[in-house]
């Protein structure tokens, strides 16, 4: 089906134009994780939805995912690395201070002489990212911006942690952005929740990761899963909705519901508040990928599009929304 994205009158309109996915070698069943926490098979599907996850080797940087996932998009635009002018990488998981992931990325494929910067923005960078491609292409400043979201996850998770060992995974996707005769991305929805910063956090800042009685440790992550939950479900889906209205679009005229892959019971409650008809592709990507934080979006949207649940021209509603608590919604065009 199609919809209005809210036509205007501006001569220079962006949309989607190539999509890439990048899913490390290793698969890691459930079974891997209850090793070494207190849990079953049963427990983790009915909590989560997830199957099973991937995890990068131990030499795979996010640069080198983001890279791969980046050469992906680009090959399906039909363009090289040359024709990138913005390069936005949205990540939480650099070990780099400085350089930038993007600039680390870029060195990999090639530009030639792109801008690059990172999106800190959680699990709602990648919308993010397409935020402001959307906004730099129509404003004139870029003709093309490759946007990549990606995350090595696992290096920061504690596999003792009940609560949130088998929930995360590694992957890297990315999007081109450039001009369209008509608009491909709809106006963002985005905003934070201030009040639930504490809610999804490193269990301790960078300063302190040496001073610890085994040794220098990584920060891991930590979460309160029932805060968390409820925000998502239901403050989400208000957001989501915005962003239907924004566009000029209603849910009939939606062909798929990309939600950050967060917990499949949480999509399932915005898809129920939602209201979305049958004929609606829903994202199921955590299944066998995991909570892949600023990856997730793309990631699903690759899946859905190989698997021939979207085609080119399809309308996604997507939206991010994780640590912060930060969030971003958007109405997108498949390319």
């Amino acid at each position: 089906m199609t919809g209005s994205l809210l036509a205007t009158s501006r001569g220079r309109e962006a949309a989607l134009i190539g999509l890439g996915a990048y899913r490390p070698a290793r698969d890691v069943p459930n079974s891997e994780i209850l090793e070494r926490i207190d849990s079953t098979d049963e427990w983790i599907r009915s909590r989560s939805g997830i199957e099973s996850r991937r995890f990068a080797a131990d030499d795979e940087t996010v640069a080198d995912m983001g890279a791969a996932a980046a050469q992906a998009a680009l090959t399906d635009a039909g363009l090289d690395a040359g024709d990138v002018d913005v390069l936005i990488v949205a990540t939480s998981t650099g070990l780099n201070q400085t350089p930038s992931v993007a600039a680390e990325v870029d060195v990999r494929i090639g530009t030639a002489g792109a801008a690059a910067f990172d999106v800190g923005a959680a699990c709602a960078g990648f919308c993010y990212g397409l935020a402001l491609a959307n906004d730099l292409i129509r404003g004139g400043t870029a003709r093309h911006v490759l946007v990549i979201g990606v995350e090595k996850l696992s290096v920061f998770l504690n596999l003792d942690d009940r609560s949130t060992a088998f929930i995360f995974g590694d992957g890297a996707g990315a999007a081109v952005v450039g001009p369209a005769d008509e608009p491909g991305i709809g106006p963002v929805v985005w905003g934070s929740d201030s009040s639930g910063i504490a809610h999804i956090r490193q269990d301790r800042p960078w300063d302190e990761t040496f001073d610890q009685p085994d040794g220098p440790q990584w920060p891991h992550l930590e979460m309160d899963g029932n805060p968390v939950f409820r925000w998502a479900a239901f403050d989400m889906a208000k957001a989501a909705q915005q962003a239907m209205d924004a566009a000029g679009v209603t849910s009939d005229q939606i062909d798929a519901f990309v939600p950050h892959q967060a917990n499949m019971r949480i999509t399932d409650a915005m898809a129920r508040s939602l209201k979305l008809g049958d004929h609606i592709a829903i994202a199921r990507d955590i299944a066998t990928q995991g909570n892949t934080s600023a990856a997730s979006i793309p990631l699903a949207l690759d899946r859905l599009r190989r698997d021939g649940a979207l085609s080119s021209g399809d309308l996604a509603l997507t939206i991010g929304f994780g640590a912060g608590l930060v969030y971003a919604a958007n109405v997108i065009r498949v390319p």
